[in-house]
């Protein structure tokens, strides 16, 4: 069985939020109907390069195991058809600008009136409220915004973005979260409700400790490089040969550090890092005299020490060495998807382990409009005649 096996969605996302979101909805069973303007479709099947073969992998990271259904949302009947989808729906998604789908006949007040049941999430840049509503968002600008730039690169360089839409990302994961809440209240009460997911919000939140320690002192924090406002040792460190992480979390492995990696037993007793508030605020001269250690070894031997001690650390891998990796197979982290135009394509993996409830077998996104004939008949009992109209008017394709 799959944990959300029977629940339909109506996604009216395109980019990444929405879409993430819906796709880990997929990933757990839910059957998501995406619904994409004929013309072009959702936004990401032009974002190249990456491709394989002309399509974009950026749209493949976001939308397995879906069906694309292809409606003109402009045209009075294509809003009918969603009107109706949304009927049979549990849960729309969608990610239009304040007011556009209002406009449609699609907003929430108007899909509620027909299936009180709904549950309708709005995922957009700064909420469905407040003074900049109104406004897109995109990632870039809310990690600008949300002061994750600020606490990000190095000590004395420019402000920087993570290396992935990591705003768009949690949002859809928090997405997920308030759907799923939303349908267990709904088992409660019968009926479903508005959700408001905000990337700033998101983006905001995800400041956790840094948040806090605002927050409570009134100090602004700064920016650490790779290392870490309140624990040391908790960087990056040369060795002989490149460089390596190592990720001391407390006092015990401190000691386990300079005991049985770097064979420096005193360090752990020296009053300036004996603890760990006195060692993040000697980080630099501690940083000193480890980094003249590691330079003596390589990257490997160090990695391996720190494992045999049990003190956190790791080699910095590039992306062809994380999937290479033993472990990226024996956790199941990429899957391979039987597709009609490439035969077989490598996709990342869901990474919820649910041992009950399983996700589903990953299959390939949909080309644009690949499942059109199928919802409409299957969804909505359109028979042949009717199908072959809509794609005469151009309503659907």
């Amino acid at each position: 069985m799959l944990a959300l096996e029977g629940l339909k969605v109506l996604d009216l996302s395109r980019v990444l939020a929405g879409p993430w979101c819906t796709q880990t909805l997929a990933d757990l069973g839910a059957d998501v109907w995406k619904v994409e303007n004929p013309q072009g479709g959702d936004d990401t099947r032009s974002w190249m390069p990456p491709d394989i073969n002309g399509e974009s992998t950026y749209f493949l990271c976001c939308n397995r195991s879906k069906r694309s259904i292809a409606i003109d949302l402009r045209d009075p009947e294509g809003q009918r058809l969603v009107r109706e989808l949304a009927r049979r729906a549990d849960v729309v998604v969608e990610n239009f600008r304040k007011g556009a789908l209002d406009r449609f006949g699609l907003g929430y007040d108007d899909l509620r009136e027909i299936n009180p049941r709904l549950i309708y999430c709005s995922i957009s840049g700064y909420g469905r409220s407040g003074s900049r509503a109104e406004e897109a968002g995109y990632d870039f600008a809310i990690q600008a915004e949300s002061g994750l730039m600020a606490i990000t690169g190095e000590v004395d360089g420019e402000p920087m973005k993570l290396g992935v839409a990591i705003c768009d990302i949690v949002s859809g994961m928090n997405a997920v979260q308030a759907i799923l809440a939303a349908l267990l209240a709904r088992e409660k009460t019968g009926e479903g409700q508005f959700i408001d997911i905000a990337l700033l919000d998101s983006a905001v939140n995800v400041l956790a400790n840094v948040a806090s320690g605002y927050l409570a002192t009134g100090k602004p924090p700064g920016r650490y490089g790779n290392a870490h406002a309140s624990i040391a040792p908790y960087q990056v460190f040369p060795a002989s040969d490149g460089s390596f992480a190592v990720a001391v979390g407390n006092d015990l492995q401190f000691r386990a550090l300079c005991a049985k990696v770097i064979n420096r037993p005193e360090l752990a007793d020296d009053p300036r890092f004996a603890t760990a508030k006195t060692r993040a605020s000697r980080r630099a001269e501690l940083a000193e005299i480890l980094s003249e250690i590691f330079r003596t070894k390589s990257k490997a031997y160090w990695v391996e020490a720190l494992k045999a001690a049990g003190v956190p650390g790791g080699q910095i891998r590039t992306v062809p060495e994380v999937f290479a990796a033993p472990e990226a197979e024996e956790r199941g982290m990429f899957v391979e998807v039987d597709d009609a135009r490439h035969g077989k394509l490598k996709l990342p993996a869901p990474a919820l382990h649910l041992r009950g409830t399983p996700t589903r077998t990953p299959t390939a996104p949909p080309r644009l409009g690949e499942h059109t004939d199928a919802i409409l008949a299957e969804v909505l009992g359109l028979d042949d005649e009717a199908r072959d109209r809509l794609r005469m008017e151009g309503t659907v394709a």
